[in-house]
């Protein structure tokens, strides 16, 4: 039987997950702002209050999560650090894979940088996932990122890593163009980008128009 700590619990992760307060889940989706408070979790009298399967069903609905991974939540250990979809949990060391033309597309990545959606592979990697939760890997396409990256090398990328001055990041833009450069600079209001290809041209982006930035922690060339 689930209890009553066990879906709020899920609720906190599912939030936390998608970098929000319960609050701000409520709200994203077209909740009553306060509708998941502590203070709602409880009747004045100090009697469960529980989440109606109608909030719950907007909530997943409002973060394209399935029941499925709303479930694992409810477990031990399932929270936002975790791999975001369980179909990305394959045996062994397998991670997802997607092309540099795809990842460009809507549906595959959720508000993080995090696999999300379907429509990915998986490949080998030499790492434990649950050592570097989140990991997925990115296949080159094109001559654009030579001589570091040749077509059909495969980037690994660790979303929510943070990200420092010369390392080499994969960048997502608003618009859905997505770039693998040299983190230049950073600052509140901008980033500054360095071509892998000299015969491509340096980028300076308004952090507004960044949909993510991760860091490409290996690469199998």
């Amino acid at each position: 039987m689930l209890s009553h700590e066990q879906i709020w619990g899920a609720i906190d992760r599912l939030a936390e997950r998608h970098d929000l307060t319960p609050s701000g889940l409520a709200r994203r989706a077209g909740l009553d702002p306060t509708s998941f408070n502590k203070s709602k979790r409880l009747s004045a009298d100090g009697r469960l209050r529980w989440p109606s399967t109608e909030s719950i069903a907007k909530v997943l609905e409002a973060t394209g999560a399935s029941m499925e991974q709303f479930l694992a939540f409810m477990r031990p250990g399932g929270g936002p650090s975790g791999p975001p979809d369980a179909a990305f949990a394959p045996p062994g060391n397998s991670i997802p894979l997607l092309g540099f033309a795809q990842a460009g597309a809507g549906g595959f990545f959720d508000d993080g940088g995090f696999p999300a959606g379907q429509g990915w592979d998986v490949v080998e990697f030499p790492t434990a996932p649950s050592q570097k939760a989140g990991v997925y890997a990115l296949e080159v396409q094109g001559e654009s990122m030579m001589p570091f990256y040749r077509d059909g090398d495969v980037l690994i990328v660790e979303p929510g890593a943070q990200v420092r001055r010369n390392d080499r990041v994969v960048v997502r833009t608003r618009e859905g163009e997505v770039m693998a450069k040299v983190l230049l600079r950073q600052s509140p209001r901008s980033i500054e980008l360095m071509s892998l290809n000299p015969e491509h041209p340096n980028r300076t982006l308004d952090l507004s128009d960044v949909d993510w930035i991760a860091r490409i922690i290996w690469a199998s060339q």
